[in-house]
């Protein structure tokens, strides 16, 4: 159970935290709590922000918790910012907007969008074959030459689900992995089946560093981390060991115990290396939906937010939430819900010790996101909670709060970057 150290504003109906020794220096914090502020007085809001901040408040009383940090935006606006718990067990130091945390398989969505704006630039195409790009894909019976782009970042090459995941988890070379592909047994034709991935999706970091010719990680930071203000995002694990404020990685059900900092999926940036902060993650949401149109215009959103691939597993394995979920397909690096009758994009991440989620309404430019270094899945429920207030919703306890149930373990370590 994680020591409850928190500080926060309250500006109008919201809390935001942003805290930290840069605070005061960082423009887009200061643009964020006056845009909270404006929000307050000049939009009509439906999240009771109180109400959440008691609910977030409760889930970290839980005895598998340590840190947790929520955003949530409504019309547009960051209303809500706030750290719970510490960085570690015992350490002293608070959790606040500035506190970094891995993205895990959230960061599939930077992979997508990337690629998605320099199609739109006119520098590639998203249905040429990938093998037009990356040098490292290899697929069975050549079928990177029949795969497109598109198929790479909609996870319908043709392989089984997580295919060469465990072999990157015991170490091995992911370029020999991706290139290794070509000796499994093909599932499906390309195109014509769904099956999610990790090594192969990260031969969306080759098209990036062949078009750009930089650095899959320099090409992000320049095209779109640093032009939305996202300054403590960033793509590796010495950059999150090395930050001031960083919440360590738990393992473990009760009493969840701290470990190392794993290096597989950072092998693999597109698929899972991103860091951040939640303010930078709340700051990801708003470009996703529409808010920056000179870094990620209308047609690149359009093509990675449009359904390619009907995903009924996805509502097999959300079955807790069909009473919300009544259809779910994946575009490119995004999920989208059909959510009481309202379209939702979103996506969900693990790695070992660390979750994370995205939800959000990009008509409305309402939703939620949050990261958290513990395995339990108990958090999840916060997005439907936040999007049942965004559209007025009866209230349910989907965080599982008010009665003892017998809870589904939670998956396997590490395995479980595939949300």
């Amino acid at each position: 159970m994680a020591t409850l150290v928190a500080a926060a504003a309250i500006i109008g109906p919201s809390i935001v935290s942003y805290g930290g020794s840069d605070a005061a220096s960082d423009k887009r914090v200061d643009r964020s709590a006056a845009e909270i502020a404006d929000a307050a007085s000049d939009k009509p809001s439906t999240v009771d922000y109180r109400r959440l901040d008691e609910r977030l408040t409760r889930l970290m009383q839980e005895e598998d918790m340590v840190a947790l940090a929520v955003g949530v935006v409504e019309h547009g606006q960051i209303r809500f910012l706030k750290g719970y718990g510490e960085t570690f067990e015992g350490s002293g130091q608070p959790v606040d907007a500035n506190t970094m945390f891995r993205w895990a398989s959230v960061s599939k969505g930077v992979a997508a969008d990337m690629v998605a704006k320099l199609a739109d630039e006119n520098k590639l195409s998203l249905y040429e074959p990938v093998a037009k790009y990356s040098a490292s894909l290899r697929l069975p019976g050549g079928n990177e030459h029949k795969a497109t782009v598109s198929d790479v970042l909609s996870h319908r090459l043709g392989l089984f689900a997580h295919a060469q995941d465990s072999k990157l988890e015991d170490g091995q070379d992911a370029r020999l992995l991706r290139a290794n592909l070509a000796t499994l047994n093909a599932i499906c034709p390309p195109a014509t089946c769904h099956a999610y991935q990790n090594v192969a999706y990260d031969a969306a970091s080759d098209i990036v560093e062949r078009v750009t010719g930089k650095s899959y990680q320099e090409a992000v930071r320049e095209r779109l981390f640093l032009p939305l203000g996202m300054t403590s995002a960033n793509m590796s694990r010495e950059a999150l060991l090395t930050s001031p404020n960083w919440a360590r990685p738990h393992v473990g059900g009760n009493n969840p115990r701290p470990v190392e900092v794993t290096d597989s999926y950072y092998r693999v940036p597109a698929a899972g290396g991103v860091n951040s902060s939640i303010k930078d993650l709340a700051i990801w949401m708003q470009a996703q939906m529409g808010l920056e149109p000179s870094v990620l215009s209308s047609r690149a959103l359009e093509s990675v937010q449009s359904p390619r691939a009907v995903t009924p597993g996805e509502l097999r394995r959300m079955r807790k939430f069909r009473e919300r979920l009544s259809s779910s397909a994946y575009g490119l690096g995004w999920r989208i819900y059909n959510y009481a009758g309202y379209r939702v994009i979103g996506h969900r991440g693990g790695v070992t010790g660390y979750r994370s989620l995205i939800m959000f309404d990009p008509e409305r430019k309402s939703g939620v996101v949050a990261l958290w270094n513990t395995s339990t899945n108990q958090p999840a429920g916060l997005e439907f909670e936040v999007m049942d207030m965004i559209y007025q919703l009866p209230a349910k306890d989907w965080l599982d709060l008010d009665k003892l149930i017998e809870r589904p373990p939670a998956p396997p370590e590490e395995a479980t970057n595939g949300s």
